[in-house]
């Protein structure tokens, strides 16, 4: 696992967007698994920007979704394909056909789940998965005590996460209770993942994620297994982080084609 510390969101953000655009002239129709929240969107800031300003193609990429809400109808402004639409598709200048997502509003919830497991792997996989992670150390919606080999599936959320989600919403009630996620074991299947953590209420996940042991309990520690991940922090989200003057060295003795 590779640890950037970084200054603010906005440094984060450019150094992950910079990180896909690299892919994306690499792998024109990369497929970039993306996250909802307040977190990741300086990336999509930023790679937008790029985008205007001709430094990188998007016309071939491909985007799906890690997680998205049971029970909210279709082109509900809070629901994670409305999201995504509004916040990544759209200002990339991508179609909906370039878009894949779970489906929040099945019938058969369960089968809704294994369809899009199977439509990632048809797909050739996710390139690059952006992650964001929650104040329990979830990722996506695993919540604690998530099986680390769990597969696309519904969960419950925990009490802790509506709250944290509600400010997307009227209020708590409005906040549904179950979701669509990636497992863990799904999202370790990405080529490269890449975890943005903001902020000082981030900063007791984001270390017992990356020096904490490998656990259930703390979702996210499951990036210790995969071959090329990435975690950026900035200063607040890093500040408990025991090895945090080990990392800084670390990344600042990196060459530069190595990239992200």
């Amino acid at each position: 696992m590779e640890v950037v510390i970084v200054p603010d969101s906005a440094a984060g953000g450019d150094l992950i967007a910079e990180a896909m655009a690299d892919l994306l002239r690499r792998k024109p129709d990369a497929l970039l698994g993306v996250a909802t929240g307040s977190t990741p969107l300086p990336v999509y800031e930023a790679l937008t920007a790029k985008v205007r300003a001709g430094e990188v193609d998007t016309s071939r990429a491909r985007i799906c979704q890690l997680d998205e809400y049971v029970g909210l109808p279709y082109g509900h402004p809070e629901s994670y394909r409305s999201v995504v639409l509004r916040e990544v598709v759209e200002p990339l200048g991508l179609t909906d056909e370039a878009f894949m997502g779970p489906d929040g509003t099945a019938e058969d919830v369960a089968a809704a789940c294994a369809d899009y497991d199977r439509a990632l792997a048809e797909a050739g996989g996710v390139d690059l998965q952006l992650l964001g992670i929650g104040t329990d150390g979830h990722i996506g919606f695993n919540e604690p005590c998530s099986s680390l080999a769990s597969r696309t599936r519904i969960k419950t959320l925990t009490q802790q996460t509506r709250q944290d989600n509600a400010r997307f919403f009227s209020g708590l009630d409005e906040v549904p209770h179950h979701v669509i996620t990636q497992g863990i074991g799904t999202i370790l299947e990405a080529r490269h993942l890449v975890l943005l953590a903001t902020g000082e209420t981030k900063a007791d996940a984001v270390a017992l994620a990356v020096e904490g042991p490998l656990s259930a309990l703390v979702p996210a520690s499951a990036l210790q297994l995969h071959p090329h991940a990435t975690v950026v922090a900035d200063e607040a989200a890093a500040s408990r982080l025991k090895l945090g003057d080990y990392f800084r060295a670390t990344y600042a003795a990196k060459p530069a084609w190595q990239g992200l």
